[in-house]
């Protein structure tokens, strides 16, 4: 069976007892003659047309697009919003805080008298960034505590429970523990359980863990005071 063998020289047609035939310009010839010869005669011959196959190259790039081509959601759309049970606006009719002292911005899931969970966006353009630290933007310490006690005046700040804004305060802190910093750009996630109701002394016992990217960074005890 005659075989085809490609050179830098030409095409060349091999057979049994063949001669070899070569073409002159490869690149542009479009058929392809083959003269099969024995002992100086020719048997035979044949025009071929020649079957030239391109190749096609492309290149790779990765884009949103190419990502939902093959099934992948973009990364702008993979984390949903915290939903919203309390906005702002409901968080300032219940806390009395005010600039700069409101930390708490949107509240997630709530139980009145029993627990909440809320969040408060960590920014560079918090006041007490340029302070704490200046070359290194840490959370106080101090101030994710004050955030978790206003959470838990949301729980707390309740006609049922017998809380008000006139006569509810912090009145104490336990078993505290920092497990990480907060800095610029997190958002901490904190939730308030009430632990423990006393009407007649008019004290309050909760526990609270603050959270980031689902980590524990703070944690500890608190209790409030129902009076004047």
């Amino acid at each position: 069976m005659a075989s085809t063998l490609l050179s830098q020289s030409g095409i060349s047609i091999v057979g049994p007892s063949a001669t070899p035939i070569t073409t002159k310009n490869p690149q542009t010839a479009t058929h392809f003659s083959v003269s099969i010869r024995h002992n100086g005669r020719v048997l035979g011959s044949q025009i071929t047309p020649i079957t030239v196959q391109k190749r096609k190259f492309s290149a790779n790039c990765t884009s949103a697009a190419d990502g939902q081509s093959h099934g992948e959601t973009p990364i702008e759309l993979k984390y949903p919003a915290f939903p919203s049970v309390l906005d702002i606006n409901q968080i300032r009719d219940i806390l009395p805080h005010r600039f700069p002292f409101l930390l708490v911005d949107r509240v997630i899931e709530y139980t009145p008298g029993v627990s909440a969970v809320a969040i408060k966006n960590v920014t560079i353009n918090d006041n007490f960034f340029p302070g704490h630290f200046p070359e290194r933007p840490i959370m106080p310490g101090v101030l994710m505590i004050e955030a978790m006690a206003q959470v838990g005046g949301l729980v707390m700040l309740q006609p049922e429970v017998g809380g008000s804004r006139e006569n509810f305060f912090f009145a104490g802190v336990d078993k505290v523990r920092f497990r990480k910093p907060v800095i610029a750009g997190d958002t901490l996630v904190m939730r308030m359980n009430l632990v423990k109701l006393q009407k007649r002394f008019g004290v309050a016992k909760m526990e609270g863990k603050s959270y980031v990217g689902g980590e524990v960074v703070c944690e500890g005890e608190f209790l409030m005071a129902l009076g004047s």
